[in-house]
């Protein structure tokens, strides 16, 4: 899709009028991106850094209807949020799946098991699908024989699911570019364009990729949404607007399957203050989170998890798991995110609202707050709001798919199981078939104990719109977060198959793995805190 001179070829076509800019290259300026390119908008997006590099990156890689938030009493997000749940899984197989996750329930709980009961009939009402089961503390332990047995009185299974959300997001975008929306990495809106009467019209955008070398364009729409998530407050400063989001860090730590094997995920609320906490497999590890405090540093580098977050996390999984004798030396990788949220000034951050917002302020749209899962909605909310100032023969049509169907009919692949063949047409959608044509032989095989695979390496070096080496190890194949230190002990075999399809001389893939090093140590090592 993005082949070798796609960026330049973009540059060069980019100065034309538009109906609708999307500044965010997330999960929610992905789904506008769709949405409008659906209803016949010319669309163009941008994105300061990669696409996902932010929240929608650094998720709890849940897709869910928001059980939790029916303890906010926030009955009509849960119930948005489990149908479109619902959607997901039936239109993302492969990409989006069902998990099942048993809810533990131990004496002196800040909430009583009956009360998960109730919100559990709740949820699968709301959902329009009987999903939950209640078990006693002797059937509890086995189904997971690791947990505590002290003081553990039951629990309950129910259903939710999960995805890689930073595989999401490029899918949402690679089928709007497909079908005539233009999208634009690396590419930062430096400056609002703005009429005589201080309207915003447009965007003066600068190239920051390395082959950009600071070129500019001055580009101009109908409508400017500004989809930049924990960022948004600092482009709404442009039109006179106040800060109005309350920026949280997410953290979560990852450890191997052989040292915490769940077979599904397990939830139970934190000894320390009750907040839920999900240990969740993931794509070989199992992933445990997620903290909830104010993110006070600078937003001009990746987050990162603290010493009092990991420990916050650590104690959680000894507490669930103690038979496992968990350390610090079995967590392999970390990684945080900053969730914005609407400031109401509540003391305890977890209670502040999880629905999205729009606010219109002289000209640029501001869609912030909601979660994953209720992107097409976010979209679907903000393209309505801005339906006068767009041309009179859109029509939206609500109900069209999320994601497009995957080819039919595929062969069945040699040496890949169907499981494996269904996880890369959902990661892949319609790029599925030239990734297959690209294989060359041994590429079918994993990459270590992941199931990433040398193929997509490939691929996504060729034609995913790499920048840098983080694009592709820490968002395209995840290895990053699925192998010991990063990747980096096997970076030669990466880079064997890698460098040739990126054109990198060896100059700039030393300048870039030097980077990554530095950014996996920083961000998602333990290395700066322990």
């Amino acid at each position: 899709m993005w082949n070798k001179g796609w960026r330049d070829k973009t540059w060069s076509e980019i100065d034309r009028p538009w109906d609708i800019l999307v500044i965010g290259g997330g999960i929610t300026g992905a789904g506008i991106l769709r949405e409008s390119q659906r209803a016949g908008m010319r669309t163009f997006l941008v994105e300061a850094g990669d696409f996902a590099s932010g929240t929608s990156s650094r998720s709890s890689k849940l897709v869910h209807g928001g059980f939790r938030y029916l303890r906010n009493a926030q009955i009509s997000l849960t119930k948005k949020s489990v149908r479109e749940r619902e959607r997901l899984i039936k239109e993302g197989r492969g990409l989006v799946n069902p998990m099942g996750i048993l809810l533990l329930n131990y004496d002196g709980d800040a909430i009583p098991g009956w009360m998960f009961g109730f919100g559990l009939v709740v949820y699968d009402i709301l959902a329009s699908k009987w999903g939950h089961r209640h078990y006693d503390a002797l059937d509890m332990r086995e189904l997971c024989p690791a947990v505590n047995p002290d003081r553990l009185t039951g629990g309950f299974r129910y259903f939710d699911a999960q995805t890689d959300d930073a595989r999401l997001v490029l899918r949402v975008i690679q089928e709007a570019v497909t079908d005539g929306a233009v999208a634009l990495n690396y590419a930062r809106a430096e400056q609002l364009l703005k009429l005589r009467d201080g309207r915003v019209c447009g965007v003066l955008l600068r190239d920051v990729s390395p082959e950009g070398q600071g070129r500019y364009k001055e580009i101009n729409s109908q409508v400017v949404v500004n989809a930049t998530g924990a960022w948004a407050d600092d482009l709404r400063q442009q039109v006179g607007g106040k800060s109005r989001l309350r920026r949280l860090r997410g953290s979560h730590i990852l450890i191997p399957f052989s040292r915490l094997p769940l077979t599904r995920s397990v939830s139970f609320l934190h000894p320390q203050d009750g907040r839920p906490v999900f240990t969740v497999p993931w794509e070989g590890l199992t992933l445990v989170g997620t903290t909830d405090i104010d993110h006070k540093d600078t937003l001009s580098k990746d987050p990162a998890i603290d010493a009092q977050e990991l420990e916050y996390l650590l104690q959680a999984v000894q507490f669930a798991f103690p038979c496992l004798e968990l350390t610090h030396a079995d967590i392999q990788a970390t990684f945080s995110g900053i969730r914005p949220v609407i400031d109401t000034g509540k003391t305890d951050p977890s209670k502040e609202s999880r629905e999205h917002i729009l606010w219109y302020e002289n000209g640029l749209l501001t869609v912030s707050g909601g979660k994953l899962t209720t992107f097409r909605l976010m979209a679907q909310d903000a393209l309505e709001s801005m339906r006068k100032y767009l041309p009179e023969e859109i029509k939206f049509v609500p109900d069209q798919r999320i994601l497009n169907a995957s080819p039919e009919n595929l062969p069945q692949i040699s040496g890949l199981s169907p499981a494996a063949q269904s996880r890369l047409s959902g990661r892949h959608g319609a790029e599925i078939i030239p990734l297959i044509e690209a294989v060359r032989p041994g590429e079918l095989e994993a990459i270590g104990n992941t199931p990433m695979l040398w193929a997509e390496l490939r691929w996504a070096a060729r034609s995913e719109a790499v920048v840098h080496l983080d694009d592709l190890l820490l968002r395209r194949v995840r290895l990053g977060l699925l192998l010991p230190a990063g990747g980096i002990p096997i970076m030669e075999c990466i880079r064997s198959i890698a460098q040739p399809e990126l054109g990198w001389d060896d100059r700039r893939w030393q300048v870039e793995e030097e980077c990554y090093r530095t950014l996996w140590q920083e961000s998602y090592g333990l290395s700066a805190i322990t």
